[in-house]
């Protein structure tokens, strides 16, 4: 899956499309069936309050209900397909090599969504401080950062090619 710069978009390759599909229907059919057998059966244990698999199955419950949520807002602007891209610029779809400033370091990575995790290579994804910084950047363009920790980071785009180009 990757993700255009325009955050109601979402672009998945079917097989990330079919994946996500079947999961919810696992989720959203058999999954909640599973989990009511659970809280019952733990309800029938007697006391709620003390009971730590009543807890646990509801805990659980809350997870599910929200991944449900997570991929049906994905499925809902999904587009199936490749993302519009151009050699040398970086965006959704690119294989993209950087190179930190400061040191000799490069490094390769898919630029998309955590939903295509399962690529041979690193995945950031577009909204990530760094996917954010570098989108729309051409090849020999630098691009600052904030990182997690509060510092600023330089990098240098050396590569940006079509994912399965490189």
């Amino acid at each position: 899956m990757t993700e255009t710069r325009d955050d109601h978009v979402t672009w998945l390759t079917q097989e990330a499309y079919d994946r996500l599909k079947a999961e919810l229907d696992h989720l959203s059919g058999p999954g909640r069936v599973e989990i009511a057998k659970k809280i019952e059966a733990a309800r029938d244990e007697g006391d709620l309050r003390e009971n730590g698999g009543y807890h646990a199955a509801k805990e659980e419950q809350g997870k599910q209900e929200a991944r449900i949520h997570q991929i049906q807002h994905i499925l809902q602007s999904a587009h199936v397909g490749e993302p519009p891209r151009t050699d040398g610029v970086v965006g959704p779809g690119m294989t993209v090599t950087v190179r930190f400033g400061g040191d000799d370091d490069e490094v390769t990575f898919l630029l998309a969504s955590r939903e295509e995790s399962g690529s041979p290579i690193d995945v950031y994804s577009p909204r990530s401080p760094l996917g954010s910084a570098i989108s729309g950047k051409k090849v020999g363009e630098t691009a600052t950062y904030t990182m997690p920790n509060g510092r600023s980071a330089t990098v240098e785009i050396l590569e940006a090619v079509p994912y399965g180009e490189f």
